[in-house]
């Protein structure tokens, strides 16, 4: 396994580990669910970003690796002239804007008002909660396997 796949994974494994620390505090209700939605969703949203960054350069594999670990297709280094772009860099690119994933890099919490009188943790609008966080990291863990599988052909 090179060491972007592994850092992939690991990153997706620490992600997993914070919906599990999300779940027990849920159920515990010490603190509000929007709150923890707040505290929690953030960090998730960066390891599974962060795991998917990392799988981008495990595909492409750019020389050098960049600085900064990739979050979307459009941030990768260019293609070095007479390399074909990986057909798994095209499903990213598609993915990133019109399903799941572009879903996933746009993710927001759910948003609150600040306003006299009101609770900070009133839930104003629609977000990204920890189902839907699981069910990402389910679906990059998916895709992981299969491109995976296919790259380890190679």
């Amino acid at each position: 396994m090179s060491s972007a796949r592994g850092q992939a994974n690991h990153r997706l494994y620490l992600a997993r580990i914070l919906l599990l620390a999300w779940e027990r505090a849920l159920t515990e209700e010490d603190v509000a669910g929007t709150v923890l939605n707040q505290a929690y969703l953030p960090a998730v949203k960066e390891h599974l970003t962060g795991a998917y960054g990392w799988f981008l350069l495990e595909i492409s594999r750019p020389d050098p690796v960049p600085a900064i670990i990739p979050h979307s297709v459009h941030e990768l280094p260019g293609v070095t002239q007479g390399k074909a772009l990986a057909g798994e860099i095209r499903e990213f690119s598609q993915l990133e804007e019109s399903a799941w994933l572009g879903e996933l890099l746009a993710a927001q919490p759910a948003k609150t008002l600040k306003t006299p009188g009101q609770n900070l943790a009133s839930n104003a609008g629609e977000g990204a909660d920890i189902s839907q966080m699981r069910h990402w990291a389910d679906q990059l863990q998916a895709l992981f396997d299969r491109m995976s599988d296919s790259l380890d052909e190679y």
